[in-house]
Parts: structure tokens; C-alpha cells; sequence
């Protein structure tokens, strides 16, 4: 326990900050360690950590790219296919103690054979599009820069300039790109009314990139078909938030990286940055600083 007029010296002390998941590291925190020489973010998305503070006072920031691609990239195939043949709701109905028939009609999306767009085709993005080749999907991308030819032919996947045609010939879309100025709500109401009415849409990225409210409509109107989010903003939702209602999403509490295997690298890999900087030596994962 940290006794009255104790925290000035301990704050002295700390050279190093690991950062579990996503809490804010914000200006405030960074200037009130005065020997702080290195933030370890134990994540692969980094918008939660002031960077320009960081760089004003020469603090380093590594985190942790590559070792959750996969295990996130699983999960954005389980709410695609929790979202699209209605899993959630189907296992509700099964379990109801009032159920004593089930509906023949009652049906779900197709999803072998059918089109999967990629917003985002970055290294988790690209884990995604490997996995659609088992079920024989068309895949579509748009990102900031296109891929090579080579990467393309890999998965089978092609490129779309634009946003609004990919929303308007994927059957399924997922979100995995990174939380930027850029892509702040860059999924609202034009975009999901850009969809097929029975589109279903995933995102594994941030809660920020996408425009709740217009997400809500969307899914209370028939706009689209289903989504199944795996982040919000902010998380957890208020509880009565009116997401939480609809009976088409499918929510999860921001564990695409949550196996045992991964989050035990992610860890290892935070501990390997942070010694780095204090042993002096170049971290393998640092997050490239804005310029002075």
C-alpha cells in the first residue's frame, strides 16, 4: 500500500509500462513518470497510447504484431459464421424451455460458395482471406495500398478501389483495419446501405471505425442481414445500449486474441521489448514515432 507523500518516489522510479490489452496511456500518465524510457503495449493496436507524448519526452513504444494474427483471424470467422447461419439466436431457441417444435423455415445465410469482402487486407486481414479459400468464397479487399500480384494469387483474393463497391458485391464484409484519424466511423449509414439487404457484417478491428447508431438502424431496419462485432466503443456497452437488444448481433467481449497460447506470446513479447530498452539494445516490435 502506497503511503501518503510515498508517490512522488515511486513515480521516480518507474522507467517501464506494460500495458495489458488497451487501457489509455494518455499525456497526463507519460509526463508524471519522469524517468519513463519505454511503454511495452501488450497488443497489436496501439491508438490507445499518445504516441506524441511519447515522442516529445523520448519514450519508446513497442507492441506486439504477428503472434495474434491467426487466433484473430479465427475469430472473425467464428462471428461470421455465428452471425451468418444464426447460431447465437438458434441455440436460444434449442434451449428454451418453451420449444417443442422447430420451424423448418426458419434458415440462415449461405456462406460456402458465396463473396467475402475484406476492409483491411493487412497481416490479420490477409489470415482471413486464407481461411475463405476452404470455403470456396470469392474474396474481395480494399485497403490503403494494394498488394502484389503474388499475395493476391495466394488467396485467391481481388482488389476493389473502393469502399462502396466492395460493400455492394460482398456477401459477408469484415473490418480489420487499424484505428486511425482516417477510418474513424468509416462504417456508417452510406456504407451499410451500400450493403446487400442480406449482408452480414464483422468487425475484429476497433469499436471506434464503426458508427453504432447507423450499425443499429441498419440491423433493426433490415438494411443488412446480421453483424457480429468482437469490439465497441466503448467496451463494455452501456447496458442499455440498443445493440445489446437485437437479436441479429452477435457480441463478444474484444477477445480475438484470447487463447492461451497467444496472449502467453503476446506477453513474452511485451517483456522482450521492454528489456530491450533497458538493456539498451533495438526492440524487434517499436511502434514508429510521429516527427517532432
Amino acid at each position: 500500500m502506497v503511503q501518503p507523500g510515498e508517490e512522488a518516489g515511486l513515480k521516480e522510479k518507474i522507467v517501464a509500462i506494460f500495458v495489458w490489452i488497451a487501457p489509455a496511456v494518455t499525456r497526463e500518465l507519460i509526463t508524471s513518470l519522469p524517468n519513463l524510457r519505454v511503454v511495452g503495449n501488450c497488443a497489436v493496436g496501439y491508438d490507445h497510447v499518445d504516441l506524441a507524448a511519447c515522442a516529445e519526452r523520448g519514450v519508446r513504444v513497442g507492441y506486439t504484431p504477428n503472434v495474434l494474427n491467426k487466433t484473430t483471424a479465427d475469430m472473425a470467422w467464428a462471428l461470421l459464421l455465428a452471425s451468418g447461419r444464426k447460431v447465437v439466436e438458434g441455440d436460444s431457441i434449442s434451449k428454451n424451455p418453451s420449444t417443442s417444435t422447430f420451424d423448418s423455415n426458419w434458415m440462415g445465410q449461405q456462406v460456402s460458395g458465396t463473396t467475402l469482402g475484406i476492409v483491411g487486407m493487412g497481416r490479420i486481414g490477409y489470415e482471413i482471406a486464407k481461411r475463405a479459400v476452404g470455403f470456396e468464397m470469392k474474396v474481395l479487399y480494399h485497403n490503403r495500398h494494394r498488394k502484389s500480384a503474388e499475395e493476391e494469387e495466394r488467396v485467391g483474393a481481388t482488389y476493389v478501389p473502393t469502399l462502396a463497391g466492395l460493400l455492394g458485391e460482398s456477401d459477408y464484409v469484415v473490418l480489420a483495419a487499424p484505428a486511425t484519424g482516417d477510418t474513424h466511423h468509416m462504417m456508417s449509414r452510406e456504407q451499410f446501405a451500400a450493403m446487400k439487404p442480406t449482408g452480414v457484417f464483422v468487425n475484429i478491428s476497433r469499436g471506434t471505425l464503426v458508427d453504432q447508431d447507423a450499425l443499429a438502424e441498419a440491423l433493426r431496419g433490415g438494411v443488412i442481414s446480421a453483424a457480429g462485432l468482437d469490439v465497441t466503443d466503448p467496451e463494455p456497452l452501456p447496458r442499455d445500449h440498443t445493440l445489446l437488444s437485437l437479436p441479429n448481433l452477435t457480441l463478444t467481449p474484444h477477445t480475438g486474441s484470447a487463447t492461451l497460447p497467444t496472449r502467453q506470446a503476446m506477453v513474452q513479447m511485451t517483456v522482450d521489448n521492454i528489456k530491450a530498452v533497458l538493456q539498451g539494445q533495438p526492440m524487434v516490435n517499436e511502434v514508429a514515432l510521429p516527427s517532432l
